[in-house]
């Protein structure tokens, strides 16, 4: 398959795990925050692109520079300091800074190397971490890592996929 190929699937992919967003939050009366770094608002985007949206999106905050995790979200500057922006911990305090300065009862965070520089042996181009949160403050991080031999743009699509399969399967 050609990266063109794999990017139209990720795309169609997340055109229809947004429909699917849109088609069930409601029901459940939930409502979403997104807080990303390194896909630039594709996520938000993914979800506002489908009619219908504002029932279950509330906002998203695009965090690319450190201060602005800091500001807009309340990452600490300890924690950057320690970890990186690019560590579990990080994606962690942005989930729940979303959570907690929106109305959402959902949200995911993504923080990564997107490529193609950038990388190191520690955390290579296609490192990503996705915090997930919910209800009770059920919250996670997960590690995704895709090949960093793909592009910018795939590895973006890639984890826009993912954090919208997450944010299914968290409300599921």
């Amino acid at each position: 398959m050609t990266e063109a190929d794999m990017l139209a699937e990720f795309r169609a992919d997340s055109r229809r795990l947004a429909q699917e967003i849109i088609d069930t939050f409601p029901s459940i009366g939930a409502m979403l925050a997104t807080a990303e770094s390194c896909t630039g608002g594709l996520i938000a985007g993914a979800i506002t692109g489908i009619a219908g949206s504002s029932a279950v999106f509330d906002r998203g905050f695009i965090t690319y520079s450190n201060e602005a995790k800091q500001d807009m979200l309340g990452v600490r500057p300890a924690t950057l300091e320690a970890f990186g922006a690019v560590s579990p911990q990080v994606a962690t305090e942005m989930v729940l800074g979303a959570r907690r300065r929106s109305r959402a009862g959902f949200a995911v965070s993504v923080t990564g190397v997107a490529g193609p520089g950038g990388g190191s042996a520690e955390k290579p181009v296609g490192l990503v971490w996705m915090g997930l949160s919910g209800p009770d403050d059920l919250t996670s991080a997960v590690e995704l890592r895709w090949d960093p031999s793909w592009s910018r743009d795939l590895i973006r699509a890639a984890t826009v996929r993912a954090a919208l399969e997450a944010l299914i399967g968290r409300a599921t």
